[in-house]
């Protein structure tokens, strides 16, 4: 801490839990991030599309990292802790201890993750009521909600899990229970993913349709009837316990949480904007869409009244912002697609021998090469021959088709199944079994092959985020300006892209971590220390920099999105071919 100060700083701790880690950090009053620390948590696959974690584990991992960020730090300027986390299911029982979610028995495996695929049998059924609150996620509901989850414990391990189940969290929900021993929920949590209604509360009649009617008798005591908006203080703060666990003063504010996307984008969307020449300046905060890119991308647009979008979450109301509508779009798993590719090919070896000896990323490395090889033509213009279909963990949005992924295939995320034909122009044609779809390779196999694959990936993620930014509009949105944040929107060929796909500007946070700097938030408005959410953001928020479309590429993306519609068109004919008598 610096002498030269007049009055002592107040810090805010954000943690979040991610799917392979947990991080943490601690932020002042200002939005600046003061310190920072990661530490990995484990993952099971048990079986293909079974994915699962532990409660315990990821306490631990919230520890050390806690413990890490406020070394060297009077405690007592501490006054906010705000947790945030994937949407993934833990079940404990009527005393609190896990329970597994698996045939093994396992108690420590007790969190069916997010992106588990499970309950593909239990979704269709539940599809197939059509019930009315299927409305408010764009019309289908996700393999990667609650609902189905449950129903697959109730199917297939009703003695050892869910007759001894006494209480179901998302994750978020977890760690504030863990943290303060209040067990109300967060209505960011049961509305996104739990199909509860800010307005309504729960429908009895959805519960008892889908063959889940325990839930109505006990009065949703195992899946919440306490419910509170993101950042409100909970109970009387911090317990000793958790104090001690967490290298904190006990009884400091802790606030009612969020999913993480939710919160990255309660760090980027509220920031001060002028003086950098984005329309959105003299426009409100709904024609700004923040995109969150990690492990998957997750686009979260608000409006001041509901809109329905066909294919996209939502209308969710105060699930991200007080008093405003949320609409959640979403690409499954895009970061892992990118690492696939290139980790993938055949010169992958050379590629990482190169970086190093520069001291590197591979991704910086690639994007210098692509710069070498582009000539006097724009970098996006090596793909003119070269499409990427990117959806092989099913299409989450617009489509919300799961169709979209080799559902019986043995192939998984890092084993593909590929075929591989001969076209009369002597290029490749190849279809990956897990429904990502390329067209154009040709038999090279070098560095400039990798790198050009490589950006033909990116652009096909950007093209999706066009894909939902069209769906969006097209139902009543507005939205002039991209906000980015997560671990993407370090790439500058990744932001690039998604700019000139879109035509529209990209706003980068001056704090890269704005997931953290959103569970800040939080723990500052549990706090007391800012009057609402929205002032909160206002003062935490700030743009880094700013990027710009290239216009005069415009044409030539918009022929390429054409060709990326053709590629999911063809690929619902040759299913449909396949399946004719």
């Amino acid at each position: 801490m610096s002498g030269e100060e007049q009055e002592p700083r107040s810090y805010y701790v954000g943690v979040d839990v991610g799917t392979g880690s947990v991080r943490a950090a601690l932020v002042d009053q200002k939005g600046l991030l003061m310190a920072f620390a990661d530490q990995p948590i484990k993952k099971w696959e048990p079986q293909f599309n079974h994915h699962e974690q532990s409660s315990e584990d990821i306490w631990a991992a919230c520890c050390v990292v806690t413990k890490k960020v406020v070394q060297g730090i009077d405690l007592n300027q501490i006054r906010g802790l705000g947790f945030d986390a994937t949407c993934s299911l833990v079940v404990l029982d009527t005393q609190f201890h896990p329970l597994p979610v698996n045939h093994e028995g396992d108690a420590h495996r007790n969190i069916i993750m997010w992106l588990d695929h499970r309950a593909v049998s239990q979704v269709h059924r539940i599809n197939e009521t059509k019930h009315s609150v299927l409305q408010y996620v764009g019309g289908v509901m996700s393999v990667e909600m609650q609902a189905p989850k449950l129903l697959w414990l109730k199917e297939n391990l009703k003695e050892t899990c869910w007759d001894k189940a006494g209480h179901f969290f998302d994750l978020p929900d977890f760690l504030s229970w863990k943290a303060t021993g209040v067990i109300a929920r967060s209505l960011c949590s049961l509305v996104c993913k739990w199909t509860y209604s800010a307005e309504r509360g729960w429908d009895d009649s959805f519960w008892k349709m889908i063959g889940l009617e325990d839930f109505v008798a006990d009065n949703y005591s195992k899946i919440g009837n306490q419910v509170l908006p993101p950042g409100v203080s909970l109970g009387n703060g911090l317990t000793p316990q958790a104090a001690k666990d967490l290298g904190l003063p006990v009884g400091i504010a802790v606030a009612s949480s969020l999913i993480d996307a939710h919160a990255g984008g309660l760090g980027v969307i509220g920031a001060d904007v002028r003086g950098h020449g984005l329309a959105c300046e003299r426009q409100p905060m709904t024609s700004r869409l923040a995109v969150i890119c990690g492990t998957s991308s997750c686009h979260m647009g608000i409006s001041k009244e509901p809109i329905f979008v066909p294919g996209v979450w939502g209308p969710y109301f105060s699930a991200m912002v007080p008093g405003l509508w949320l609409n959640e779009g979403g690409q499954s798993v895009t970061g892992k697609l990118i690492d696939h590719m290139v980790q993938g090919h055949a010169a992958f070896p050379e590629l990482q021998a190169k970086a190093a000896a520069r001291c590197q990323s591979i991704y910086a490395y690639l994007n210098s090469h692509l710069d070498l090889i582009k000539k006097a033509q724009p970098v996006g213009f090596l793909t003119v021959d070269l499409h990427v279909w990117p959806d092989f963990h099913g299409n989450r949005s617009p489509l919300a088709d799961l169709t979209l992924k080799g559902m019986k295939s043995t192939a998984y995320l890092y084993r593909p199944a590929v075929a591989i034909l001969h076209s009369p122009h002597g290029h490749l044609l190849l279809f990956f079994s897990s429904s990502r779809q390329v067209t154009g390779l040709k038999l090279s196999q070098d560095l400039d092959n990798l790198a050009i694959l490589y950006l033909a990936t990116v652009q096909a993620i950007a093209f999706g985020t066009r894909h939902i930014i069209e769906a969006m509009e097209a139902a009543g949105h507005s939205i002039s300006t991209l906000f980015l944040c997560g671990g993407l929107s370090k790439n500058s060929l990744f932001v690039q892209m998604h700019a000139d796909i879109t035509g529209m500007p990209v706003v980068l946070s001056q704090e890269v971590e704005s997931v953290l700097v959103g569970a800040a938030i939080l723990g500052a408005c549990a706090s007391g220390d800012f009057t609402s959410v929205q002032e909160a953001m206002a003062r935490m928020s700030k743009i880094g920099k700013v990027v710009f479309p290239r216009c005069e590429d415009k044409r030539y993306y918009d022929k390429k999105y054409q060709v990326f519609l053709k590629l999911v068109e063809h690929q619902k004919e040759y299913a449909a071919i396949m399946k004719e008598n």
